[in-house]
């Protein structure tokens, strides 16, 4: 994919509404086309070996075949495939589950479509983007499966890290990545969730001592 492509992308979800809604919002984007829309289960994961989009995004319960279940299938066909889960289950078990089938995002569907864009570009570069309020089990739930880098954390989970270090207030440091306020703070708690750190000093010293700072 070079940057003149767009994130080419497959929906799914049974819910008609909901995923007409969210093709209708993504292929909004300057940089995303939906190239499939599954309804279930096992259709995701046909139209995944049709299509080979750039990214998957997928309800974890539908009809027939499983969320998770069509993760590891996907996984098969392609094992550097980038699933991003959307969802209504908030429990860790959930979570926990889709991350350890190879899931690369955990998205719930009270997330702003403005926050699923930017988990989609993120995963799309190759990082990660998990909601905001996930335990720590189902964060190392992936890092058990994941090729680690400086503690796990994503290319732009590094980035927000070392404008943590430099003193960036959250505010500050959406602007400078363009992106919103909540999106900002979701970046910083994964990091703390990944890295097992409860405070700004804490993350600082981390990102000194890893690299990823030269402060």
């Amino acid at each position: 994919m070079t940057e003149t492509q767009p994130i080419r992308l497959l929906i799914a979800d049974d819910h008609l509404i909901l995923r007409y809604g969210l093709v209708a919002f993504i292929d909004q984007q300057p940089d995303m086309r939906v190239v499939g829309e599954a309804s279930n289960g096992q259709e995701v994961v046909d139209l995944f070996r049709q299509h080979k989009p750039d990214v998957t995004l997928m309800d974890l319960r539908m009809p027939g075949t499983s969320g998770v279940e069509a993760i590891v299938a996907i996984r098969k066909i392609d094992p550097s495939a980038r699933v991003i889960v959307l969802t209504i289950h908030k429990g860790d078990e959930a979570a926990y589950q889709a991350l350890q089938a190879g899931a690369r995002g955990y998205l719930l569907k009270d997330t702003p479509a403005s926050e699923i864009v930017a988990a989609i570009r993120e995963v799309a570069a190759g990082g990660t983007y998990l909601a905001a309020g996930l335990s720590g089990a189902a964060v190392k739930g992936y890092l058990g499966r994941a090729q680690p880098s400086r503690g796990g954390l994503s290319p732009r989970e590094r980035q927000v890290l070392q404008l943590i270090a430099e003193g960036k207030k959250t505010r500050e440091i959406a602007r400078l990545l363009g992106v919103s306020v909540k999106t900002a703070e979701s970046h910083r708690g994964h990091i703390m969730a990944k890295l097992e750190i409860r405070d700004t000093a804490g993350l600082v010293r981390y990102a000194i001592r890893s690299g990823v700072s030269e402060l």
